[in-house]
C-alpha cells in the first residue's frame, strides 16, 4: 500500500470522523500530502553517496476559505502530514537535518482550491553540534539568508564544492546518466519528473494526482528518454496528445496532453 493511501486511511479514522468535514473542502489533505512528497523530491540535496538530505520544515499556504476550513484541525493535520513525510523519506532513503514540522498559513492572493508549499532545511541543535561550525556559504547567485525557505540549513556542513544535479535544493534535477531535465505543468504548477516513469491519475497512489472526474485512477504513464513517450493505461476517456486521440505517442518539449478536462504541458530542457 502506498504512503499516500496509508495517510488517507489514518485521517479517516481520526477523532471519530472529524476529518470527514475537511475532505469536503476544495483543498483535500491528501493533495497537500502529495505536494509535500514532491517538495522533498524537488529539493533533495545529495551530500554523499549514502546521504540525500531533504527539507524538514514546511509551510503550506492556503486560500482564506480553505484555511478557515482546515485551521481548526491544523495541529492534528500537521502531525499526520509530518508522519507521512517521515514514512515517505524512509521509503525513498532520504534523511533530515532536524525534526519534521508542517504549518498551515493563510495567503490572501490564492483562490479557493489553490495552495502553495514552501520548505526549508533546519538543523536541530544536536545536528549543529555534530557538524563543523562556521558560516554556511549561500548557493551561487542566491543572497545570504541562512535558514530561510529554500536556503541551506542553519548549522549544516559546508556544501560540496561541486553542486549535485539540479543545484542546491532547486527543482529540476538532471536524470541519472544524462543532462536533460523533464517536468510537466498543470494549471501553472510544475511537477518534476525525477524518475524514468511518472503515472498520472486520480488515485492517491499515482505519482501526480489529478482531481478531475474525467481522469481514471491510473490514467496514463510518461516515460522519459530519447524520445520520451506517453502511454494510456486503459483509462475510460483516453488521452489526447497535440490534438490527436491516441493510446501511445512520442512527446516533445511543449506537447499538450489532455486527460479528462485537464491539460498537461510536457516540458524538457538540456542543462
Amino acid at each position: 500500500m502506498g504512503v499516500l493511501k496509508k495517510f488517507e486511511q489514518r485521517l479517516e479514522g481520526l477523532v471519530n470522523g472529524t476529518f470527514a468535514k475537511v475532505f469536503k473542502s476544495e483543498v483535500q489533505p491528501v493533495e497537500i500530502a502529495g505536494a509535500l512528497q514532491r517538495e522533498c523530491d524537488n529539493n533533495a540535496t545529495i551530500w554523499n553517496r549514502d546521504r540525500t538530505v531533504v527539507p524538514n520544515d514546511f509551510i503550506v499556504e492556503l486560500s482564506a476559505p480553505d484555511y478557515e476550513r482546515l485551521s481548526p484541525y491544523s495541529g492534528q493535520l500537521g502531525d499526520e502530514l509530518a508522519g507521512m513525510v517521515r514514512d515517505y523519506a524512509k521509503q525513498q532513503r532520504y534523511t533530515f537535518m532536524g525534526p519534521i514540522k508542517v504549518h498551515l498559513e493563510k495567503a490572501d492572493d490564492l483562490d479557493t482550491g489553490l495552495y502553495r508549499v514552501r520548505s526549508r532545511t533546519l538543523a536541530s541543535s544536536s545536528s549543529q553540534q555534530a557538524q563543523p561550525q562556521g558560516p554556511v556559504p549561500p548557493a551561487p547567485g542566491r543572497p545570504a539568508a541562512p535558514g530561510g525557505y529554500g536556503y541551506p540549513p542553519v548549522g549544516a556542513p559546508p556544501m560540496p564544492s561541486t553542486p549535485p544535479p539540479g543545484g542546491y535544493g532547486y527543482p529540476q534535477p538532471a536524470m541519472p546518466g544524462g543532462r536533460t531535465r523533464y517536468w510537466i505543468e498543470i494549471n501553472g504548477t510544475r511537477h518534476q519528473i525525477s524518475r524514468p516513469t511518472m503515472v498520472l491519475g486520480r488515485s492517491t497512489d499515482a505519482d501526480v494526482r489529478i482531481d478531475d472526474p474525467g481522469v481514471s485512477r491510473r490514467h496514463c504513464e510518461i516515460r522519459t528518454g530519447t524520445p520520451s513517450t506517453i502511454q494510456d493505461l486503459g483509462s475510460t476517456n483516453g488521452i489526447v496528445v497535440d490534438g490527436q486521440h491516441t493510446t501511445r505517442a512520442t512527446l516533445r518539449d511543449g506537447s499538450r496532453i489532455v486527460v479528462g478536462s485537464t491539460t498537461v504541458i510536457y516540458r524538457q530542457a538540456e542543462g
